[in-house]
């Protein structure tokens, strides 16, 4: 009897200890980060422009008078935003590129922006208001630049990026990092591009996530951080039938070893 007793608990112990514990290649990030030595970082990385976007457009002169420059600012009011007005708030400061990729800038009328990078809008208007002053200096900064993140994260919410790009790693720790309970392996990103939705995956666990495509954030991304097995599990679900077939497997193989003892 009680021979017995001491195999049934065995038997329990085992199936906890089995069904709980995680590998360290589970919770560790950039395995095999050895290979990234003397790898070229993309620091040339910019989004690109897409409709919707909100463009915060400044424009000076180096070498005349302020004044000269002010009818190529927008004004406060709002008038000058042209084809985008867009919310309250935003469009106070910034122009709203609208659904044909343009925005209406003082002076100039319409000028095409979808497609193109903030570095490449600031060399465009720089060469076309040229012509009316010297020496223009153009700054355009992406004012609704933010990306949501929701899951398995210290701080799910939405993101707002204040100097035009973000990397997956730097999204993960700006949320409060991922939970134990959460999947570093299989991080899914939606994203939307040219109005079609495409899902993508980036393993934390593995330094290949720096060429991944989904490694640079764009404006919009969604981010989701899957539950564990053991967390989903602790919660009452199994992921799959392949999952119950493997704790079933696991739990009769236990069972026969130590009735053997």
């Amino acid at each position: 009897m009680f021979k017995s007793i001491r195999r049934l608990g065995l038997f329990l112990i085992s199936s906890i200890i089995i069904s709980s514990c995680a590998t360290k290649d589970d919770v560790v990030y950039f395995d095999g980060s050895e290979s990234l030595e003397g790898k070229e970082n993309l620091l040339d990385y910019e989004p690109r422009i897409e409709a919707n976007d909100v463009l915060r457009i400044n424009v000076s002169s180096s070498s005349v008078n302020e004044e000269i420059v002010e009818p190529f600012r927008m004004n406060q009011q709002g008038q000058g935003s042209g084809g985008g007005g867009g919310g309250q708030n935003l469009s106070l400061t910034g122009y709203l590129v609208n659904p044909q990729g343009t925005i209406n800038f003082p002076v100039l009328g319409p000028v095409e922006v979808e497609g193109l990078t903030r570095t490449a809008i600031q060399q465009k208007l720089e060469d076309q208001i040229s012509e009316y002053v010297r020496d223009p200096v153009v700054d355009v900064r992406i004012v609704n630049f933010s990306v949501t993140i929701l899951g398995e994260v210290g701080s799910p919410g939405r993101v707002q990026i204040t100097d035009g790009r973000i990397t997956m790693p730097e999204l993960i720790a700006m949320s409060g990092d991922i939970t134990y309970n959460g999947r570093r392996e299989n991080i899914k990103i939606i994203r939307e591009v040219n109005g079609v939705k495409t899902v993508g995956h980036i393993d934390m666990t593995e330094s290949d996530l720096f060429d991944s495509p989904f490694f640079y954030l764009k404006q919009n991304d969604l981010v989701y951080v899957e539950p564990t097995y053991r967390a989903v599990k602790s919660a009452g679900f199994f992921t799959s039938y392949q999952g119950i077939i493997s704790v079933g497997t696991t739990i009769i193989s236990l069972y026969f070893l130590i009735n053997s003892l």
